[in-house]
């Protein structure tokens, strides 16, 4: 597949971003590692976004002790839609997202009592979702995407994932879920890589991890050709986020919430390489290309 996409192995070579040149001469050239933290924190990212005035899902509370659940939980009844996350969790472990209905909370159809969820934030704390490492416990507000995605597909909250270098922005997808992912955006759990073409935020080709498609496998609705609201804005999003977040390489995930518009989700220090496969073309030579 990729040698059928890229041609020759010299094309393949100079323009295919490989796990290890990507670490050598991306990650450790242009990050520091003691700035790594502040995307692997998400707590930590979120400080910096909102000190800088960036929109990203407000924090309803960050719980880091275990006798401080019940108490925290119980300031959280007026709501009636949160999501659950671990600060340093990684490709979308741990996250729990839950809608109220008659004072009960719900994950989609499926009833969790409280001491379920309990327990659930008890495990972030002790690092179940972080590699053992002890967490902290993120809940903030549930994303409503942008009607755009229902056009698409209408469960779970899709993103677009761009990368930066150098505080522009290179290249970018949109991650959308799939029944398989259940309801979740990342690609190693079933959700679809969308290439984006920069210039115009139109949607291109469609990978779902074996083949390209032009339709979504769930609902049928086109994808390709299909452009993404506020793509102007999103763009002067990701170089604001660029200039001020201390890391000169980076994922940045972006939602785009029904009334907030375009939000930060989460910045990535190692983001995937599925995205060249998105969109057809070497993350290489596009970092070559748009830093000359």
């Amino acid at each position: 597949m990729i040698k059928r996409l890229f041609g020759s192995k010299k094309n393949l070579t100079t323009s295919v971003l490989g796990i290890n040149q990507r670490n050598v001469e991306l990650i450790y050239k242009y990050n520091q590692r003691k700035h790594y933290k502040y995307a692997d924190d998400k707590s930590e990212t979120k400080r910096i976004l909102e000190s800088n005035g960036l929109s990203c899902p407000k924090t309803y509370a960050l719980i880091s002790n275990i006798g401080d659940i019940e108490s925290t939980w119980a300031e959280l009844d007026q709501h009636s839609s949160l999501v659950i996350k671990p600060a340093k969790g990684s490709g979308g472990g741990g996250i729990l997202v839950l809608k109220k209905v008659n004072n009960e909370w719900f994950q989609g159809s499926k009833e969790i009592p409280q001491t379920t969820i309990f327990f659930h934030i008890a495990n972030i704390l002790f690092g179940v979702f972080s590699f053992g490492d002890t967490d902290k416990c993120i809940i903030e507000e549930c994303i409503t995407p942008h009607p755009f995605f229902g056009q698409l597909y209408p469960k779970g909250v899709p993103d677009i994932r761009i990368i930066t270098v150098e505080r522009k922005p290179v290249m970018a997808m949109l991650r959308l879920p799939t029944s398989a992912s259940d309801g979740k955006a990342n690609l190693h759990q079933g959700g679809l890589g969308v290439g984006i073409d920069m210039e115009t935020g139109i949607l291109t080709d469609t990978y779902d991890g074996s083949k390209f498609i032009t339709h979504h496998p769930d609902s049928h609705n086109l994808i390709t050709g299909m452009k993404i609201p506020d793509w102007d804005e999103i763009m002067k999003l990701s170089t604001k986020v660029a200039e001020v977040f201390p890391l000169n390489y980076m994922g940045i995930d972006i939602v785009i919430d029904k009334k907030m518009g375009p939000s930060i989700l989460e910045i990535n220090v190692r983001p995937g390489l599925g995205i060249q496969m998105a969109n057809k073309k070497g993350l290489k030579s596009e970092i070559i290309r748009k830093l000359k």
